[in-house]
């Protein structure tokens, strides 16, 4: 009777397990975020779990009413919630679903364990009926609190893993003693940074970067053993950061010679905790570059220009407002093929013309092309890169979906990005839409960047589709404080609505940005 109690607890927590499992995923293994998740989002926990309280408190009322045999009939409705559950949850479709990686699969298996260990204690110590209520309430919410333990049992392990892989890059990367390192940072550009002068350098050199967004220890850990051969010449890193120290484990284990920083802002200001403490970090990847090495950086960043860097590297600029930078662009176009404009290097002038949109992208072309002219590439060489650079996935990327287009900005979550995105989306010809569920990870300001963000929107799009009732209220208020026709402003709880809406009302004579693409733990 107890290994059936059991199995079938076990079955019932499948659903709410996996929903446990994801939100820690995306909330990055971490427990001050994945406590900072439940603590908002207390609905979606209940929400996931409340087939299993409606069945626990049948089975409760059952028992005070003296029925026989409750535990069978608890049994019984336990497996018909598994079998409906399990399958309504096969038909869900995520924005990003939970990945099954090994780690995620070990703290599965703890997970089993744990509630296992407890369903035998309490099962065979108690034997009252109401035990097993308490068993049901472990295999439905009580699952969420469970992640806990279970991290901190499978932590060692996890850190143990993580030093063994990090080593083994070390040294393949102290082997390739002629490797040219570049390593980029800031709080928002890298990812876009990195594919422009992967795609400039690989013109001259065998050049391998970090794919996607892998800019983390495990991440770059996984690029250098994978994929880094002796016959690549450069490596361009990506070099991200949410924490105090981020960059500094970075540059120890990285050791890049030139170092870029694209820009620095309130991103993740809610785990750095100030924007002193954002600074005082990114720009550790100059600091920390050799005395020899190269820093390269936006000038038209009012904080990385007025940083005193105490290193006595080499240092590049670029911009487009500032001046006194070393590398600028004027006489910018924008249009729905792409951008031109001229490059000004002192008395050089050079005509560049590239497919990529908006100034965040014109400014992370001046760094590439600081970067190649250190590397001494060519004129002739850099204008035909730029010109051939591929659009960066999801990065202002214009393309056509069911005859519609769109400026797909969907990885860009940060206030001078989205601002960027929109004076973009100001200059496109036809009906100007934009889908966003707003911005996060920005702190106490997160409201106010919100807002600020919905009162730009004025002037520069037709149309606002908000995604999330909860999420987009400071961009509702920002639309309405700013005078906006609220006529044309609606909020759609899921992206699969919006889109919904747009195969609805729209024709293909409109301009659309999909600014911010939130996962599923931001989207509730």
């Amino acid at each position: 009777m107890i290994a059936v109690l059991i199995t079938a607890l076990l079955a019932n927590s499948i659903v709410p397990a996996r929903h446990a499992l994801h939100m820690f995923q995306q909330n990055r293994y971490e427990f001050g975020r994945y406590t900072g998740w439940l603590r908002e989002h207390p609905g979606v926990v209940l929400k996931s779990s409340l087939l299993q309280i409606l069945v626990l408190i049948i089975c409760i009322i059952l028992s005070a009413m003296n029925i026989a045999d409750a535990r069978y009939l608890a049994i019984g409705a336990l497996c018909i919630l598994t079998v409906w559950e399990i399958l309504q949850e096969t038909r869900t479709k995520y924005i990003k679903p939970l990945v099954l990686t090994d780690r995620v699969k070990r703290q599965i298996a703890v997970l089993i364990l744990l509630s296992v260990l407890i369903y035998v204690i309490l099962l065979n110590t108690v034997k009252e009926n109401w035990i097993l209520w308490v068993c049901m309430f472990i295999s439905g919410v009580g699952i969420w609190l469970l992640i806990y333990p279970m991290a901190a049992l499978t932590l060692p392990i996890e850190n143990a893993v993580k030093q063994w892989y990090l080593n083994d890059a070390k040294k393949i990367l102290r082997s390739h003693s002629d490797l040219i390192i570049v390593g980029i940072t800031g709080s928002y550009g890298k990812t876009s940074t990195k594919n422009i002068i992967q795609s400039v350098l690989s013109e001259r050199f065998d050049s391998l970067m970090t794919p996607a967004s892998y800019n983390t220890p495990m991440g770059i850990t996984r690029t250098v053993r994978e994929h880094l051969k002796p016959i690549h010449q450069v490596f361009v890193c990506e070099m991200g950061a949410d924490h105090v120290g981020d960059i500094t484990e970075l540059m120890e284990f990285v050791r890049p010679q030139i170092g870029i920083v694209t820009s620095i802002g309130p991103q993740h200001l809610l785990t750095f905790g100030s924007q002193e403490n954002i600074t005082r970090e990114k720009m550790q990847e100059i600091e920390l570059l050799p005395a020899d090495g190269c820093g390269i950086l936006n000038y038209d960043n009012d904080l990385i220009r007025s940083y005193q860097v105490k290193n006595p590297v080499k240092i590049i600029s670029y911009g487009i407002r500032c001046k006194e930078a070393d590398y600028r662009a004027e006489d910018i176009v924008y249009s729905a093929h792409g951008s031109s404009f001229t490059l000004v290097h002192g008395a050089e002038r050079y005509p560049m013309e590239t497919k990529l949109l908006g100034e965040l992208n014109i400014l992370n072309i001046l760094s590439a092309i600081a970067c190649a002219r250190y590397l001494q590439v060519p004129w002739p060489v850099i204008t035909r890169a730029v010109k051939t650079t591929p659009q960066v996935e999801h990065r202002l990327e214009v393309k056509r979906i069911n005859g519609r287009v769109f400026i797909d900005d969907a990885f860009n979550a940060n206030p001078s990005g989205s601002r960027m995105a929109l004076d973009v989306l100001s200059r496109m010809p036809g009906r100007r839409i934009i889908v966003t569920p707003g911005m996060i990870d920005l702190g106490e300001i997160q409201e106010q960047m919100n807002r600020e963000f919905g009162a730009y929107m004025k002037d520069r799009c037709d149309e606002v589709i908000l995604v999330g009732e909860h999420q987009v209220q400071p961009i509702y208020q920002g639309l309405q404080d700013s005078g906006y026709d609220m006529n044309h402003v609606m909020v759609k709880d899921t992206v699969q609505e919006a889109f919904a809406h747009l195969w609805q009302t729209t024709d293909g004579s409109e301009t659309i940005l999909l600014e911010n693409d939130l996962p599923d733990a931001f989207n509730h």
